[in-house]
């Protein structure tokens, strides 16, 4: 190991290692298949137009991950407001590895927004700490429609394939780290 001051920077020191000298730690990431797990859907009826493109696109990317019908269960509820608390339940009975939480909430012109927004981020957060398992946040909070439209997949991908992605990397990644 070579310890020498930076010509530049006087006060920084770089560190120059030799490749046997360099830490190798065990990297654990978890893999894009679907096969062997059971998700749950919980969607918010609440802007149906672009909820509805979230459930698709979730359905999707788990089919495409292999995910079989059978282990794939889709509940709706009436808003994004009663998101997290389904969603605790469902991780709670342990019927699922992973919850996949979906959604809109659009800006209005009162601090309705506001309020909601942050309540169903807190508690999709609470459901996911509180029962140990993946609670994925796919919720699109937009300012207009047009911005939460193009979050559904009309120019910047599907937010719900996105957040079911993430539920099967989650899964995968937890089974390698913790069984």
């Amino acid at each position: 190991m070579r310890l020498e001051a930076s010509p530049i920077l006087r006060n920084v020191v770089t560190i120059q290692l030799a490749e046997s000298d360099r830490l190798q730690p065990t990297v654990y990431e978890g893999r894009l298949n679907a096969e062997a797990f059971r998700f749950a859907v919980v969607a918010s009826r609440w802007n149906e137009l672009i909820s509805a493109r979230l459930v698709e696109g979730a359905l999707d990317s788990l089919k495409r991950l292999g995910a079989n019908d059978a282990n794939v269960s889709v509940y709706r509820v009436p808003g994004a407001f009663e998101i997290p608390l389904l969603a605790l339940r469902l991780a709670q009975s342990r019927k699922f590895d992973a919850v996949i939480c979906l959604g809109t909430i659009i800006r209005g012109q009162t601090p309705h927004f506001d309020y909601i927004a942050s309540e169903v981020a807190r508690g999709i957060s609470h459901a996911g700490l509180t029962s140990g398992l993946p609670v994925v946040f796919g919720i699109v909070t937009a300012d207009t429609v047009d911005q939460a439209l193009d979050r559904a997949g009309v120019k910047l991908g599907n937010k719900g394939f996105e957040a079911a992605m993430t539920a099967v990397e989650l899964v995968n990644l937890y089974k390698e780290a913790f069984e």
